[in-house]
């Protein structure tokens, strides 16, 4: 069993999306930041950077303690070894899968995190930043929506932990003031994931926990 300390958030879906396709069994434990629940001490024990995701598996594959991870990119490369999927096993192919996740985890994902910020949530609407992270956003969609003119996933035929860990921040293209017809194979590939039963059940639990407010 894998307990999962999770919110709504782009990185939080990530590790939903793996658990369902891989049907590992786990049990999620809201950690709702918008009241500062992620600043408790029993949180920070397992996430010391106070930011969801966490996980803690209590059937690691060395046999030994229950192991606690946080970072979502840490979480899914450790969950992809666990179980021998969602990663090519061949040299060439892991490390294109690994480029794109950390692509994401260094790039798409602080982007459009201050591109979220700056655009949806900030209290003062500072011209100069919500243009320069709504037009670095858009270059980034382009740089990926260029990589998927020849293949059908990221890292190439087979869907991978880049994939998980770069949908869950396209999702979220209108926030972002994105319009996915303009990148016409990210377009495809969102299409394809989203429609992916487990993409489905992943995102099924925002209405369980953080239901959007009427």
């Amino acid at each position: 069993m894998i307990d999962l300390y999770y919110w709504t958030t782009p990185n939080g879906h990530k590790i939903t999306i793996f658990l369902e396709e891989a049907g590992l069994p786990y049990q999620v434990h809201p950690v709702n930041i918008g009241t500062g629940e992620q600043f408790k001490p029993e949180f920070l024990k397992i996430a010391p950077n106070n930011r969801i995701p966490a996980i803690v598996d209590h059937t690691p594959a060395d046999g030994g303690e229950p192991l606690s991870l946080f970072e979502s990119g840490a979480i899914l490369l450790y969950l992809a070894e666990k179980i021998d999927r969602f990663m090519p096993q061949d040299l060439r192919g892991r490390q294109e899968a690994l480029q794109w996740l950390f692509w994401q985890m260094g790039g798409l994902g602080p982007m459009a995190g201050q591109n979220h910020h700056f655009n949806v949530f900030a209290p003062e609407k500072i011209p100069y930043a919500m243009k320069r992270y709504i037009d670095e956003t858009a270059r980034l969609y382009g740089v990926l929506d260029k990589r998927l003119t020849d293949r059908e996933f990221v890292a190439g035929h087979e869907y991978s932990i880049a994939d998980m860990a770069i949908y869950p921040w396209i999702a979220s293209h209108q926030r972002q003031s994105q319009k996915l017809q303009d990148f016409p194979h990210l377009h495809r590939w969102f299409k394809v994931i989203q429609a992916r039963p487990a993409t489905e059940r992943a995102y099924a639990w925002v209405d369980r926990i953080n239901p959007p407010k009427t």
